[in-house]
């Protein structure tokens, strides 16, 4: 099993209660990741390229975006990355609550590295999240930052 380093994840997440959700369900999964939150795709971008407010943030080593969201849509934020090439080789999970076969094609064909739906019932979110984040911190390996971002 690699190293168990922590690794930067980004939640790209509008809806509040998600956010909790998904903060409770890594911290009581027992992994040490670090979890930055930020509220649309105008903030999220704000952040990866480490403006105003975000100038002394780590860079992501994985991305959660979700689709639906206020400002900038995650399909958008996700074409958008994948055409910068300082921020393209970071993966990004599509979560969600679409299903729709257009968001599912779309996010594959934008080089989303996963799409995974958001259960409805509690209980089955908070175990997805627990074992993604088990999965990030055990079994992933992320690429290293680019030169530049060194």
């Amino acid at each position: 099993m690699p190293d168990a380093t922590p690794i930067e994840i980004l939640l790209v997440e509008d809806s509040e209660p998600d956010i909790l959700l998904t903060e409770e369900a890594f911290a009581s999964a027992g992994v040490a990741n670090r979890l930055h939150i930020t509220r649309d795709g105008v903030e999220a971008l704000a952040f990866l390229r480490r403006g105003d407010e975000y100038v002394d943030v780590p860079r992501p080593d994985v991305i959660l975006l979700d689709i639906n969201m206020p400002r900038m849509n995650g399909l958008e934020v996700l074409a958008e990355l994948k055409r910068d090439p300082l921020l393209m080789t970071i993966p990004v999970i599509i979560l969600t609550t679409s299903q729709a076969d257009e968001d599912i094609l779309r996010s594959y064909q934008a080089h989303a590295a996963s799409y995974m739906v958001k259960p409805i019932d509690f209980s089955h979110f908070y175990e997805a999240i627990q074992a993604l984040g088990r999965y990030m911190l055990s079994i992933v390996r992320v690429p290293p930052p680019s030169r530049t971002q060194l």
